[in-house]
């Protein structure tokens, strides 16, 4: 799967800024089948994280950093989707 590579717009501080959002801001997010696991991985290789895995409207989330310094929503199935 390709990672697309957003370029940050001038006078933006990446994920340093959330208060403003606008252009050149990327928020992927990725789904998984089982949160748990996947930030069990992420924590191992030393993936930084901004939330621990929670449930948020019947979904398991957690919330990671990119090697750029965006944020990255990962979360699973909503239980019985």
């Amino acid at each position: 799967m390709a990672q697309p590579a957003p370029h940050l717009s001038e006078g933006s501080s990446g994920a340093r800024d959330n208060a403003q959002e606008g252009a050149g801001r990327c928020r992927p997010g990725l789904r998984v089948p089982n949160v748990d696991d996947g930030y069990r991985r992420m924590v191992e290789r030393n993936m930084p994280c901004l939330q621990e895995p929670k449930d948020v409207c019947g979904a398991r989330v957690t919330q990671h950093v990119d090697p750029d310094g965006r944020p990255i929503s990962v979360g699973e199935d909503r239980q019985g989707s």
